[in-house]
């Protein structure tokens, strides 16, 4: 077995494990997160393509190196604004959830002395 063959494998796995978290998990930061999983994986999955497709005499082909490069930097955008959107989620809500099951008003109890 290649080295290429294994980083594929992992990336594969990283795709996988990403796509469970993201189903499982009901937490926004913890989808956030399981959404980045899946990202590198994909980004090393294209790193394997651009290194089976070299042909010449270049050891690797520029097209996928430049389409991770683009890609690093659009989810570090993407998830940055996240970030941000949850933020402004708890500055206005109080709670970062999106479950449905918690309810909007403030617990009554709480208030009194």
């Amino acid at each position: 077995m290649s080295v290429s063959s294994i980083a594929g494998f992992v990336g594969a796995g990283l795709v996988g494990l990403g796509l469970y978290a993201l189903i499982v998990n009901r937490e926004p930061i913890k989808k956030l997160l399981a959404f980045n999983l899946i990202g590198s994986g994909v980004f090393l999955a294209f790193g394997i393509v651009a290194r089976r497709g070299a042909v010449g005499v270049f050891p690797f082909d520029p097209v996928p190196q430049a389409m991770v490069i683009t890609g690093i930097v659009v989810a570090f955008a993407a998830s940055a604004l996240a970030v941000a959107l949850m933020l402004r989620l708890a500055e206005e809500a109080g709670r970062v959830t999106l479950d449905p099951d918690i309810s909007e008003e403030p617990d009554e109890r709480a208030e009194e002395p």
